[in-house]
């Protein structure tokens, strides 16, 4: 799945040629993940490339991109619950580390996890659940994909017109 789009994430979502972005959302762009060992893994992506941790933007800005990432982790956990009843709950987090951009990462968390991993950042699982092929973003995800859009279009309010890939 990988493409030019990939170097490039917040750019591409701003050109509307990302293609895991679910929503366009206030202060950045909700995206599925790459990978889905974690079945609903979403991204919130900054809509300004050159922002680089939370700290940068103003105020306002800053609290509009910590709803965006509340409003996915919930649209995530209805999605997640309704799709599968072993959901337990999301993990919330924004690293940085690896990616120079501001971006938040939403991770459902599930009962059937491996024991040893439940408890524990998802970060530890191991390094070929990130690169298999089997736990890449496909069509197979669709469905999933389609309801946490649904979710957040809900989570838009009354009166508030829901955006869709490629608005900006």
């Amino acid at each position: 799945m990988p493409g030019a789009w990939h170097r490039d994430r917040v750019g591409s979502a701003l050109r509307g040629e990302n293609p895991t972005v679910l929503r366009r959302l206030e202060a950045g762009f909700a995206a599925i993940g790459d990978v889905q060992f974690l079945p609903g893994y979403s991204v919130l992506l900054t809509d300004d490339p050159a922002v680089r941790r939370l700290s940068e933007l103003p105020r306002g800005r800053r609290l509009a991109f910590l709803d965006g990432m509340d409003r996915l982790g919930e649209a995530v956990e209805r999605a997640c619950r309704r799709a599968d009843p072993g959901f337990r709950r999301v993990n919330l987090e924004i690293l940085g580390n690896a990616e120079a951009f501001l971006h938040a990462h939403v991770w459902p968390r599930y009962d059937w996890e491996p024991p040893e991993r439940v408890r524990l950042p998802v970060w530890l699982y191991p390094r070929g659940m990130w690169t298999e092929e089997r736990y890449a973003l496909g069509a197979r995800h669709e469905p999933l994909r389609q309801a946490i859009g649904e979710e957040l279009d809900r989570l838009a309010g009354p009166g508030a017109p829901a955006a869709s890939p490629g608005d900006e």
